[in-house]
């Protein structure tokens, strides 16, 4: 399944992407965005949505039959696994990235203007899906610390980094990016800058 770019962002207002590697602040940098009054959508949420339906439950285990009972995927036991074999990742990730963003597509189609937080933008290679893309960005200990203590601890923070793009050498000078190093007061601030230098 693989959404009908062209067809889609022609009947499209102004969609723009927000993304950044894990722990960076995105739905922190999402979140002003709401507070400043404009519609945020987010891929996570989809996921999450999607994982309640049984059509998209029994594909995955159809896809995955070891770590299913029946038409059931264990979701546990299937994420720890995806991110220990690259290979098992590149086929969940086939599975789902697809009709995640087709159904971002489909949400955000009319709407005005809005932002989409897309954590894995550059990996599915999304970018032309979008008005503009916004990158937020932090020091990789921060990124480290802030994730470890939002999940208690319990996410192999450094093992899902590796699978992720490294924005640290990724070329982001087509991007707007956004620093995520100060205080959230300050993350407001830029949030708000960027809306005025967009014009919206």
């Amino acid at each position: 399944m693989t959404p009908n770019r062209e067809n889609i962002k022609a009947r499209s207002a102004r969609r723009y992407a927000v993304t950044g590697g894990i722990g960076s602040g995105k739905s922190t940098f999402c979140a002003c965005l709401k507070e400043l009054g404009f519609p945020v959508f987010s891929c996570d949420d989809i996921s999450r949505a999607l994982w309640r339906e049984a059509d998209y439950r029994a594909g995955l285990a159809k896809l995955f039959p070891a770590y299913s009972v029946g038409k059931e995927p264990q979701r546990q036991r299937l994420s720890e696994a995806v991110f220990r074999d690259q290979r098992l990742l590149d086929k969940l990730n086939a599975y789902a990235h697809p009709r995640i963003m087709e159904r971002l597509l489909r949400e955000t189609e009319g709407v005005p203007v809005c932002f989409a937080e897309v954590p894995l933008l550059f990996e599915g290679k999304y970018e032309d899906l979008f008005d503009g893309v916004i990158v937020v960005v932090r020091e990789r200990s921060a990124r480290i610390e802030s994730v470890y203590k939002r999940d208690g601890g319990h996410t192999d923070v450094l093992a899902r980094m590796a699978r992720q793009v490294d924005y640290d050498k990724l070329d982001l000078s087509n991007f707007r990016v956004v620093s995520n190093n100060g205080t959230p007061e300050e993350l407001f601030a830029s949030a708000r800058e960027l809306v005025m230098e967009l014009g919206i």
